[in-house]
């Protein structure tokens, strides 16, 4: 799984952000900008090991992934609920769920979901809200 990003030049600077993560920093490069979007969520996930790969597209566009699914899931879903202010249990109740262990499961890299849980999470965290999957090529340069 990857994570499409945005990058541009503003002023002398690069802007970069992955939104779905709502992660944003820059760099005085355009290498120095991937190099920091990978250090800003890595430092942010704060777990031993965990390393971000970043995939630059072309123009604008860019893609960020880690073979680390469980914690790049986990964290996926801890932003989306931080963004939205929810608690374990708000989310777990949207959820139908008795207890929040089941969902913070998923926010701690316990346990991987499936497609469909995902769909379902990502569901309860932002009602009305649709998250589009794109196909990308492995080397997207």
């Amino acid at each position: 799984m990857r994570l499409a990003g945005q990058v541009l030049k503003v002023g002398k600077y690069w802007a970069i952000e992955v939104s779905i993560l709502s992660v944003v920093t820059q760099g005085r490069t355009k290498k120095e900008a991937y190099e920091m979007i990978a250090d800003a969520i890595e430092s942010l996930v704060n777990k031993k090991g965990f390393n971000v790969e970043v995939f630059p597209g072309k123009d604008q566009y860019f893609e960020v992934g880690s073979t680390d699914l469980a914690t790049l899931t986990a964290f996926l879903l801890r932003r989306q609920r931080m963004k939205r202010g929810l608690t374990l249990m708000e989310v777990s109740r949207r959820l139908g769920a008795k207890s929040h262990n089941t969902y913070a499961r998923y926010e701690q890299g316990k346990s991987i979901p499936t497609i469909e849980k995902f769909s379902q999470l990502l569901s309860a965290l932002s009602p009305g809200h649709d998250f589009v999957l794109v196909e990308s090529q492995s080397k997207i340069h």
